[in-house]
């Protein structure tokens, strides 16, 4: 179920990098489960490791979106409500897709884990439309692939998806666009 679900940053590592304006673990009311929620009751469920050397209020629960937190110094993402509304939000994991992979990431295996694996697919794997999207943006600009002013957008929600762009997964996305000529 899971081949090709490689994302290449743990969620420790997202939070450390820069992710989500410091605002991913805010207090919120799910439309889903009809619950509010608090930044305190949901991150302790996490290793206090992953928080160490971060300021908790204003990298991971501030209710306020500061796109200068994040590693692109760009705002990207779209609101919890329209999540909802798109059907995106299951109940166990109601902040969404990168609280799943946290979970996920710490062992925890569920009935969503192959949606969430196609979805990671689909928009970071190595055939995802992201991903994909920005390799060839680089390669049209002719630039590296840790250019960062190639698509920082693109990259910051690569990143909020647990992935970051490497010299090998460029260089193989190459070749096989070679390959079909």
């Amino acid at each position: 179920m899971d081949k090709g679900f490689k994302p290449n940053k743990t969620p420790k590592k997202v939070f450390k990098d820069g992710a989500f304006g410091g605002t991913y673990f805010r207090p919120i009311y799910s439309s889903v489960t009809k619950k509010k929620y608090t930044s305190n009751s949901v991150i302790k469920e996490y290793p206090k490791s992953w928080f160490q050397g971060l300021d908790i209020d204003k990298y991971i629960t501030s209710p306020e979106y500061n796109k200068k937190i994040n590693k692109y110094k760009v705002k990207c993402g779209s609101s919890l409500d329209m999540w909802e509304k798109s059907g995106w939000i299951n109940k166990q994991d109601p902040y969404g897709w990168f609280q799943w992979y946290c979970r996920y990431y710490m062992g925890r295996r569920s009935d969503d884990d192959e949606r969430q694996i196609k979805r990671w697919l689909a928009l970071a794997g190595p055939n995802g439309r992201f991903r994909r999207r920005l390799m060839n943006e680089i390669i049209k600009k002719k630039k590296k692939y840790n250019d960062y002013t190639v698509s920082p957008v693109i990259r910051q929600v690569l990143l909020h998806w647990g992935y970051e762009l490497t010299s090998k997964d460029l260089n193989n996305y190459k070749r096989s666009l070679k390959n079909r000529s």
